[in-house]
């Protein structure tokens, strides 16, 4: 038998639609995308590519704490970029927060984002 638990936090942005910040399953926790929305206002934070991935990762680690796990135990991550000549910008502040062994990962360019955001990321990690 199988167990699933939503795991929600105030630390992130409330779910802007039917779905769950985060499911834990089975030894895995799966994280929904996070965007760079301030958890206290949700309101969109100002700035370019780097200011919001770093709030994205704020984001996801107040996610993953409410889930019992943290980034060290991320196994894969999917990016999504509006625009892909913003990569390394992103992949600068990505590196600080998978400094060892870091995940795999697949990065996505799309046309648009919720509420207008230049990046999204969700992952899945061990619980």
């Amino acid at each position: 038998m199988s167990m699933k638990e939503v795991v929600q936090t105030t630390g992130a942005p409330k779910a802007i639609g039917p779905y769950s910040q985060a499911i834990r399953a089975n030894g895995w926790v799966f994280a929904s995308g996070q965007i760079a929305l301030d958890p206290e206002t949700q309101q969109p934070i100002e700035g370019d590519i780097a200011a919001q991935t770093e709030r994205v990762f704020k984001n996801l680690e107040a996610v993953l704490k409410a889930a019992g796990t943290g980034l060290e135990k991320v196994v894969k991550t999917t990016v999504f970029l509006v625009d892909i000549s913003e990569f390394a910008a992103m992949n600068e502040v990505y590196a600080r927060f998978f400094k060892d062994n870091p995940p795999a990962r697949s990065t996505v360019a799309v046309a648009r984002l919720p509420r207008d955001r230049r990046v999204e990321i969700d992952v899945i990690a061990l619980a």
